[in-house]
């Protein structure tokens, strides 16, 4: 038996893992206790992931669909030579632009499989870009790209020296950081409440967070803007602003001030529920934490998914900024990565293109269309129609809005391509999947985005090798793209030199296709970030220590045009001049039900329902409506009930769980399940179901900055259904039958 060290590629925790591997297979998973950024913490996801990998529906050889429906094992030869033809004829028929990606979180967690899998549609020439961003944080990419120069410069609270700490939609209890790479969440949280800090959560469940918080706000799903809009309505109104400091690196700050003058808390706390004395009170935490060491407000996907979550985000920041918080030690800040990307980014419009979608007219965030006008880009006559689309990394048939049309539309497709370790409910759809390495056959380094933009809390880098062979002939992802652009004729990159040099540097390693020295380049990646090499790198197996985020953001890093902050981006003060409607809307809703999410710490979106640990025993194999008892007893329900959920747009049927934690008129559904048309042994026998069938795609549908869904606070009805469901027949039909 050998022990190896490696780190996590789950999440942004990337937790130090020590790894034992005994005759070829994984035996064992421990935290590493000597990680210089995670110190001997990991989750079960993580300590268990390799029960996950060692299924045996794993793929293992291309799989290729016939006419008649049926798939069966192919060559990588055949595979290749099949879709490259493909793409150059639908290339050379109808543009480049009729060919689409979509890029899941998965993808995000490997440092080559994003690069590759831009550089063959950089090859194909295509802008048909879509990405799971668009499910759960593209809006604050739009924000972050208005107010500050580029998405991905996202200020994070420092909680390693807070005062105050107001969470707002966001349980890193359970889900860990978003945007920011924190191990052991629960217990950093409460180191700042035994230095004498403060921990608030607004949320409208008592969440795990909240129940190692200070304080627990409940406010109604979908109306996070509000409460933003009275904490800033009440911050200026005490005076509670530097102006210096505004007047020096910020801009527009007279146009907030107008915003907030009219949404008082009183007038809030219609859509809010929060009684107005109880936020001016958090409001008075918030300052005077700032006044003693500094304070922050953060958010995550609760307010992300909503109808106005780039407002919400927006008012935090510039809450955040003009109270003295923004770039100082202690409030949030701004990390400095491996190589200052923003700078290099923004002077080059990378991620930055202002292309707009052909249906909807949406920016691109990110160089991406939103995900919920890909069924309409399929199915829309005229230039530029998607009929071909790849899908790496993701599942888009469970994931996004209102997949029971997407599923429809997808079979139109002239090519569906799926990327992937599992045949995936996209995957049964596919024309082709194609197998790929699990994060422990593969070498890494950290994730892109948090090292090389310093979206860390105990910055570190580290290398690991891969720790065991791929089961059969899966493939690197960027082997594959390579492959690909092979295949279509199409340089990768769209560089004759780079794919040449690429394909001279593949080796077959006794197989009868190529792969890609991944080391090589991922040492090559370590040179340019000053790092070293790979292999020096390996001898530090606890990773290395990488220098701590400084205050040193306004007036050197900000990458607008001017350097300055902009407090009041256009798209957003028009978006807000029609909040006063929103407020009507949202008050209308208010004695009906609202729907939020719900996860669970073995459930990780839908990756992780194929491995018994965590879905096997009484009641975890499915999902369950989560209501308070005062809802059921005025429908006359009871724990178990089978009921039928109605949204707008469509329908499940699902029994009830009874949760005293949920504010009364929220209802909760995890998502991630819905796994029956997959075909996996284990998660192909769950009886969950896909909660996205209830949320709306569509130009209409959608967040108008950020083309973001509305996957949260989705108004619904709740009655007795007549009978149980037979949910082991779902297929994410509207129905909710196979």
């Amino acid at each position: 038996m050998t022990t190896h060290h490696t780190f996590c590629r789950i999440c942004e925790a990337s937790c130090g893992l020590r790894v034992d591997v005994d005759d070829g297979r994984v035996t064992r998973i421990r935290p590493d206790a000597e990680h210089v950024g995670t110190s001997g913490f990991a989750c079960t996801k993580g300590l268990h992931q390799h029960e996950l990998y060692d299924s045996p529906d794993r793929l293992r050889h291309p799989m290729k669909r016939a006419d008649d429906g049926s798939v069966a094992s192919v060559s990588w030869r055949t595979a290749m030579d099949d879709i490259g033809r493909r793409v150059a004829e639908i290339r050379r028929e109808h543009g480049p632009d009729a060919i689409a990606m979509y890029v899941g979180t998965a993808a995000g967690f490997s440092v080559l499989h994003p690069i590759f899998a831009q550089g063959f549609m950089t090859a194909v020439g295509s802008r048909s870009m879509y990405s799971s961003a668009t499910q759960d944080c593209a809006n604050k990419f739009a924000v972050s790209r208005w107010m500050y120069g580029f998405p991905f410069l996202q200020p994070f609270p420092d909680v390693e020296s807070t005062r105050c700490l107001i969470i707002v939609g966001a349980n890193p209890v359970v889900s860990k950081w978003s945007f920011l790479q924190v191990s052991n969440p629960g217990d950093r949280l409460k180191a700042i409440r035994r230095r004498g800090g403060t921990v608030v959560v607004v949320d409208p469940r008592r969440t795990e967070t909240a129940k190692v918080a200070d304080e627990h706000v409940f406010i109604r799903p979908d109306s996070d803007a509000f409460f933003y809009l009275g904490f800033l309505h009440e911050v200026l109104a005490r005076g509670a602003f530097d102006r210096d400091r505004i007047q020096a690196h910020m801009k527009g700050f007279d146009a907030v001030q107008a915003l907030a003058r009219a949404w008082s808390p009183e007038r809030c706390a219609s859509a809010t529920g929060i009684d107005p004395d109880v936020l001016r009170r958090l409001v008075t935490i918030y300052l005077e934490a700032t006044e003693a060491g500094g304070a922050a407000l953060y958010c995550s996907t609760g307010v992300n998914m909503g109808r106005n979550g780039s407002i919400a985000f927006w008012l935090q920041e510039v809450i955040n900024a003009v109270s003295g918080n923004l770039d100082r030690a202690g409030g949030t800040l701004v990390g400095q990565g491996a190589i200052d990307l923003p700078a290099f980014g923004a002077k080059r419009g990378l991620l930055m293109r202002p292309d707009r979608s052909r249906v909807g007219d949406f920016l691109s965030v990110n160089d991406t269309f939103p995900g919920g006008v890909l069924a309409d880009e399929i199915e829309t006559p005229g230039t530029g129609r998607v009929r071909a689309l790849f899908v790496t990394g993701g599942n888009p048939l469970l994931t996004m809005a209102n997949s029971a049309r997407l599923r429809k539309a997808f079979g139109q497709l002239d090519l569906l391509v799926t990327l992937d370790i599992f045949p995936s409910e996209t995957g049964s759809v596919a024309h082709y999947q194609l197998p790929c390495t699990s994060p422990l056959e593969r070498p890494d380094i950290p994730a892109l985005f948090p090292f090389m933009l310093g979206l860390q809390s105990r910055p570190y880098v580290q290398a690991t090798r891969a720790l065991v062979e791929p089961p059969g002939e899966a493939r690197d992802e960027a082997s594959i793209y390579l492959d690909l652009c092979r295949a279509a004729g199409l340089p990768i990159f769209g560089s004759r030199v780079a794919q040449r040099a690429l394909q001279l540097l593949s080796r077959r390693r006794g197989q009868p296709y190529a792969t890609l020295p991944q080391e090589t380049l991922l040492s090559v990646m370590l040179r340019l970030a000053r790092e070293g090499s790979f292999e020096r790198l390996l001898r530090e197996p606890h990773g290395r220590r990488r220098k701590v985020a400084q205050a040193d953001f306004l007036g050197g890093r900000v990458q607008t045009g001017d350097g300055r902050v902009d407090l009041a981006p256009e798209a957003l003060l028009q978006q807000a001049a029609g909040l006063d409607a929103v407020l009507e809307r949202t008050q209308r809703e208010t004695t009906g039900l609202k729907l939020i999410t719900k996860r669970a710490v073995t459930s990780h979106n839908s990756w992780t329902h194929n491995a018994k640990r965590f879905v096997a025993g009484r009641g975890r194999d499915t999902n369950y409506l989560y209501m308070h008892p005062d809802d059921a007893r005025a429908r006359a329900l009871e724990e178990g009930a089978w009921v039928d959920v109605r949204s707008a747009t469509g329908h499940l049927r699902v029994s009830i769980k009874l949760l005293d934690d949920l504010m009364p008129g929220v209802v909760a559904l995890p998502h991630g399940w819905g796994h029956q048309a997959s075909g996996m042994g284990v998660a192909g026998k769950t009886r969950g179901v896909n909660v996205n069938i209830l949320a709306a795609d569509g130009p209409d549908n959608l967040e108008p900055v950020s083309g973001m869904a509305h996957l949260t606070g989705i108004p619904v009805e709740v009655r007795a259904a007549d009978g149980p469901a037979d949910t082991r027949s779902w297929s994410g039909l509207p129905d909710g039958r196979g």
